[in-house]
């Protein structure tokens, strides 16, 4: 099972930035998916998840939409309104069910940087 994550990019503060994370091995549609990051100097966290409905941070909530195609096992991140505090390593995960803790996602990606200036 692999996680290919995509969609690395340098930016402006309010500007957007899409990820992609394509899964392969197996199908996942039965699985959550979600999208977690990590700023430098900083723990791993949540941001976004989804199943069959989104969830999402509150520090992330009316500016990320999570979305996921599962004819193309592949899931996506529309990073919109971007701040500075938004620079980390994204990384996307599956696991069985929805939920902000990443201790219950079983595969992850390798990660993918976006940075945005201020």
């Amino acid at each position: 099972v692999q996680l290919q994550a995509s969609g690395e990019g340098l930016v402006q503060a309010g500007g957007s930035l899409r990820l992609s994370c394509v899964a392969s091995g197996r199908t996942f549609s039965n699985f959550a998916m979600g999208w977690f990051r990590q700023a430098p100097g900083k723990e791993r966290e949540f941001a976004a998840a989804i199943n069959w409905s989104a969830y999402y941070a509150d520090s992330v909530k009316g500016r990320f939409t999570i979305s996921r195609d599962n004819t193309k096992n592949t899931l996506y991140l529309q990073m919109n309104s971007l701040k500075p505090e938004d620079t980390a390593v994204y990384y996307c995960a599956v696991g069985p069910a929805l939920s902000e803790s990443s201790r219950l996602y079983n595969y992850w990606g390798q990660g993918t940087l976006v940075t945005v200036s201020s």
